[in-house]
This record gives structure tokens, sequence and C-alpha cells, in this order.
């Protein structure tokens, strides 16, 4: 019984992990390269822009970074946000 309740936790924290949403003001580059889409070179630009333009305020701000566009912006979205 102990195992099954180890094995819904596990389960839950994964679920919980997946629904996580990647912040693009606070994400450093290692982070925002798990988006899909998103390699090293194209978050080290986010970060940079980010560090040069200052915090996006929106998540379609996004597209001002070279290398982002529509079609990345596309399979992103769900797993970004710009904060509260």
């Amino acid at each position: 019984m102990k195992q099954l309740y180890l094995a819904l936790i596990f389960i839950l924290f994964l679920a919980t992990g997946a629904l996580a949403k990647v912040n693009i003001n606070t994400a450093t580059a290692e982070e925002l390269a798990t988006l899909n889409g998103i390699g090293k070179a194209k978050a080290e630009a986010i970060v940079a822009h980010r560090t040069t333009n200052g915090q996006f305020k929106t998540i379609d701000d996004l597209n001002k970074v070279k290398g982002i566009g529509d079609k990345i912006m596309e399979k992103i979205k769900p797993e970004i946000t710009v904060g509260e």
C-alpha cells in the first residue's frame, strides 16, 4: 500500500511539473532552451533581448527577438508566461 501511495505522489509531482509554465522574464537561458523549438542560441537571444530592452510585457513581445517567429510562438505559447 505504501508503494501505491508513493507512486501516486510521484505521478502527481510529474503532472504538476508538466503544467508549470516558463516565465520568459525570469528564466535562464538553460530553462528557456527546454522549450519546444528554442535551442541554446535562441534562448541566449531571448535573455540578451530582455537584458537590453527590459522585461516582456506580453507573451507576444517575444516575436521581437530575432529568430522567434509565428511557428515557434505557436509551439511555445501554451508553455510560457510573463508572470502575474
